[in-house]
Formats: C-alpha cells, sequence, structure tokens
C-alpha cells in the first residue's frame, strides 16, 4: 500500500477509546492524588464521558492558572422532585460557585468545583437517583422531552418514552460506579478491561455528541431540529399514535471552515410508538458506523445525513429497526418560547414558568427555590430548553402559598422580564469555558438593554425578538435559528446572523462578518428602523430579515 492508499488517520480521541474502552483512564488514581489539581490531557477527554469538563478561570489567567471542573447533570425530560432540586442547591453551595446554570437540554450545570469536591458531588447526585454518566463525550446525552403540561394528557406517554429511550442509551461501562461510587481505579491492562465493548457503543462508542429530543406540536420548546435525533409526536384525541422521525440537525461550526455548518434536521417518515427503542438505536448505530472518525469538526451525523441523503437513512432505518417507515403524518409548530407566569394544566394542576435570566439560578433566586422545595414536597421542578423552570403540578391550595413565598423573596411570578429579556438565550462562555471567543452570557443582558432602548425609540417596544449570544461558533445556546444571533469572534467583535423564525423551523443567515461592541447600536439602528417602518402587518423582525434584509445583502455580493 502506497502512502497515498493509507486510511486517513483517526483522531486521538479514537486512538484513546481504543486503548481504554471502559473510559476509566487513570481518574479515579488522579482524584486520589492530594498533590495534584488538575487531570492530564487523555482523562480531562475521558472525564467528558463522566458528565465533566476540566476548564480554568480565564479571569485569572494573568495571575495563574486555576483549575476548576464543571459538571452536569443526566436529567431525562428535565424533571427533578423536589428533594433532587435540594441535592443539586446544596452541591452548588458546597462545591461550585454558590449557582445552578440550566443548560438548553434541560440540565443543570455545575460550576467552579475544584478536584477535591468532584467526586463527592457526582457521588451525592447518584445518591439522589440522577446521574452525570453521558451528560457530555462521544455517547447520546441528556434526552428532551416537553416540559410544558398545558396542552395534552398525550404528553404523559412522550415523558415516558423519553425515559426508555434514556434508560436503552446509556452507556454500560462499570468504570463509572467504580470511580464515583467506589472510589477504585480500574487496571486499564487488566483482559476484562481491554476487551470490554459496549453492546450498543462498540468498543470505540460514537465518532461525536449525540443529542435527541421529543416534541409535542404546536410548541417547539425544544428546538426539534436542531437535535441529531428528533422524535415528533402525532397525537389524535389525546392519544399518541407515533412520530414523525427527524434526522440530521446539528449548530456547531468553526469560523473560516466552510465544511463545517449549522443544519435542521430532515424529516424522513413515521413509524407507532411500539416501534421506538428500536428506531432511537438504528439512527444511533448509523452515526456509530457512518460518522467520521478522522476529523472530530465533520464527525456530527448531520453529515453523514446531508452527504448520504434522506433516502440512505430511510434504508439504514428500516433495515436496522425491522420496519418499513411511513409516510410522515402533517404536523406544524408556531412557538418556541416558554409560557412564562401562572398557567393551568389539562389536568386541572397549576404550573408556574419562571423566567431565569441566562439561566443562572443564584442569589435571591436560588434561596427562594430552595425554600419551595423544601415546603412542598408534592409539585415537580422541570428544567426547559429555554433555560428556565417550571414548577408543575401545584395544587390549589398551594398556588397562593407558592407565589407569596417567591413574591416575599422579590422572585416576581407575573411580568417577570421584558419580551427581549424573555426571548433572550446565552452560553456560559467566559470565563469558564475554554472555547470562548468573547462575553456572552456577562454581555448579553447588557446589550439586550441596549436594544430595547432603540427599539423604543422606534415605536417597537411591545415587540417580541428572538435574541441569543454564544462566546464561539459552536452554537450551544443554539443561535443559529434565533431572530437576531451574537456569535463571539474575538474579545468584544461579533458575527451577527438575521432571519430565523418564531417556530425554529428556519435557520439564518450571516449578515455582517464582523461588528465591534462599540459599533452594535450604529450598526442595528437603521435596520430597526427599516423593520419598523417596512414590515408587513404582524410580520416579525426574523420574517422581514429573511424576506428583505438578507435578499439585499445577498444580491449586494
Amino acid at each position: 500500500m502506497t502512502k497515498t492508499d493509507a486510511p486517513p488517520k483517526l483522531t486521538h480521541n479514537e486512538e484513546i477509546k481504543v486503548a481504554i474502552p471502559t473510559l476509566a483512564g487513570t481518574i479515579a488514581a488522579t482524584l486520589a492524588d492530594e498533590g495534584s489539581d488538575h487531570f492530564s490531557e487523555d482523562d480531562g477527554q475521558f472525564l467528558k464521558f463522566h458528565g465533566s469538563y476540566q476548564q480554568d478561570d480565564r479571569d485569572l489567567r494573568k495571575t495563574g492558572k486555576k483549575y476548576i471542573m464543571m459538571i452536569r447533570g443526566r436529567i431525562p425530560g428535565g424533571v427533578m422532585t423536589p428533594k433532587q432540586w435540594c441535592v443539586f442547591d446544596d452541591l452548588a453551595t458546597r462545591y461550585g460557585n454558590d449557582t445552578l446554570r440550566i443548560t438548553t437540554r434541560q440540565s443543570i450545570q455545575f460550576h467552579g468545583v475544584v478536584k477535591s469536591g468532584l467526586r463527592p458531588l457526582v457521588a451525592k447526585i447518584n445518591e439522589s437517583l440522577l446521574s452525570t454518566l453521558a451528560a457530555c463525550g462521544d455517547v447520546n446525552r441528556n434526552v428532551l422531552a416537553p416540559p410544558t403540561p398545558a396542552y395534552t394528557k398525550a404528553r404523559e406517554q412522550v415523558f415516558a418514552d423519553c425515559h426508555q429511550v434514556a434508560l436503552a442509551l446509556a452507556p454500560q461501562t462499570k468504570a463509572y460506579h467504580s470511580i464515583w461510587i467506589d472510589g477504585v481505579q480500574l487496571d486499564n491492562d487488566a483482559t476484562e478491561n481491554k476487551t470490554f465493548v459496549d453492546p450498543l457503543y462498540g468498543k470505540t462508542y460514537l465518532p461525536r455528541k449525540f443529542k435527541i429530543a421529543f416534541a409535542i406540536p404546536p410548541t417547539n420548546d425544544l428546538d426539534i431540529f436542531t437535535n441529531c435525533l428528533g422524535f415528533i409526536a402525532i397525537i389524535e384525541n389525546d392519544k399518541l399514535i407515533g412520530y414523525n422521525l427527524c434526522v440530521g440537525g446539528g449548530l456547531g461550526r468553526s469560523h473560516g471552515n466552510e465544511q463545517t455548518y449549522p443544519r435542521l434536521a430532515d424529516v424522513i417518515g413515521f413509524f407507532t410508538p411500539d416501534k421506538l427503542l428500536g428506531v432511537a438505536k438504528a439512527v444511533l448505530t448509523i452515526h456509530r458506523d457512518f460518522g467520521d472518525r478522522t476529523d472530530r469538526k465533520h464527525a456530527r451525523l448531520k453529515y453523514v445525513v446531508a452527504e448520504r441523503g434522506v433516502k440512505f437513512m430511510q434504508d439504514e432505518v428500516d433495515q436496522r429497526a425491522g420496519i418499513t417507515l411511513a409516510p410522515a403524518k402533517p404536523s406544524t409548530f408556531t412557538t418556541m418560547q416558554d409560557l412564562l407566569g401562572w398557567r393551568k394544566a389539562v389536568d386541572g394542576s397549576w404550573f408556574l414558568g419562571l423566567f431565569v435570566n441566562m439561566g443562572r439560578v443564584k442569589d435571591a433566586q436560588k434561596t427562594a427555590l430552595r425554600q419551595v422545595a423544601e415546603k412542598f414536597p408534592n409539585i415537580e421542578f422541570r428544567l426547559t430548553a429555554n433555560q428556565n423552570v417550571i414548577l408543575a403540578n401545584v395544587s390549589d391550595a398551594d398556588k397562593a402559598a407558592i407565589t407569596a413565598l417567591l413574591n416575599a423573596a422579590a422572585v416576581k411570578t407575573e411580568n417577570q422580564a421584558s419580551l427581549l429579556h424573555a426571548a433572550s438565550m446565552a452560553c456560559p462562555s467566559l470565563p469558564t469555558c475554554g472555547l470562548g471567543l468573547a462575553e456572552s452570557e456577562r454581555y448579553l443582558p447588557g446589550l439586550i438593554d441596549r436594544i430595547e432602548k432603540i427599539c423604543a425609540d422606534l415605536g417597537l417596544g411591545g415587540e417580541e425578538i428572538i435574541i441569543r449570544s454564544t462566546g464561539c461558533p459552536n452554537g450551544c445556546a443554539r443561535p443559529y435559528i434565533a431572530e437576531i444571533a451574537f456569535v463571539g469572534k474575538a474579545p468584544g467583535r461579533y458575527q451577527v446572523w438575521l432571519g430565523g423564525n418564531a417556530s425554529g423551523t428556519r435557520l439564518n443567515r450571516v449578515w455582517k462578518n464582523v461588528i465591534k461592541d462599540s459599533d452594535m447600536e450604529t450598526e442595528l439602528r437603521p435596520v430597526l428602523a427599516r423593520f419598523a417602518t417596512e414590515r408587513n402587518a404582524g410580520e416579525r423582525f426574523g420574517d422581514w430579515c429573511d424576506r428583505v434584509l438578507l435578499q439585499e445583502t445577498t444580491a449586494a455580493k
């Protein structure tokens, strides 16, 4: 074989998975080493499978590197008991930075945890009957389910199906329990560890992360089309009759690399609920078998679907699941926003949607939610993919008491945020994320205040615009379906994307490649002024941008 005929070289991540398929690395040994404050680079990759990212506080880099951990819970469907909420609250105070970060995947992240706090934190999460296993890494991650209980009794079945899928697709390595519960380092040279093969994932797991969500039309509050695998519930007379299957969504990209791009999933067929697990495993193993293991920037399932086509996916799913996909059923999405304030659920109970600014539960809101959890043990805490919290299953008798408790702590239950703030979302970025190129969570609230002032000047004060920000192009806050998105390129500089829609069914496009923070008002005001005067009746900003502004931008190139 000549040099030019040699197969492409596998990435380093693939090599270490082959070498240690249990994913144990030397994590337990490093945890036990009091003289070390961080993990090796290889163990940093293994840690992701266990639900943790090794980071450092970038605000402190000028004076020295302080290693910290981000830990993410695996919470299927984002549903927690009050007791579990209290456990997470305690852990954030004792080991983290005293905040709970609601993620876009209905989970909670802890930030600022030092190495010595990592094992006791993860152990306590497991004691609460939740986990961190597979919250990160080259596996299926937290499975999303609709959090809003207002529309149909069939949500109960959809939520149960979410749990089924999460359980069926969890990796089976014994290293997780050994490290975090028993505190034992596995011998990676032992035959049973060298030869371990996960029954679903195989020896090398997936080429990259894998994301699954369930959605119930007309509410797309999980951004279903941005997932690798989506199940759109088809409901007739309050009964779940099956799911439309969508595959190949994903938003991650890299600046300057046109081979990477955001993509919305394709709807490829319909199947009945009894086929759910077979279909889920079929799509996951297609990614396992056909995903690119030589380039992690090209490794997501979306590239398999984009390059091999819908027919390929249909045929593979049919063969692997032993079914014949039927034509997709009609379904329509109209919104992707959460319902805030008190609402009546379909079963007659109440639920309260609480706005969490940038997804960061802290200070008075953290204290008040802890008090709610302690005093009302029969309710549910539901995390939303828009980084908010829903208190569900509230009785008539408890509604007034919860309102009084929250209001006493200055936590609003109605008129909680302006339209623009309520429709906003940002990734953490600096100072914790090692990938951040620019500020995001710490930047967006102030920027929205500035945009609100422009809107007020132009008579657009009552206009909802979905605004999202990320500190890098990886898309963690799902910016590429927002009406306005700010994507970090460098400190104080952002790429600006415009033209998403209210239902999460259309990608936006680049409008300006770089805008400095100091120029934001100068650049945005003329666009918003045109929108105020040129829009059709009832037309949203994103729709106007797609119809008018971006067409002009394309024509000018």
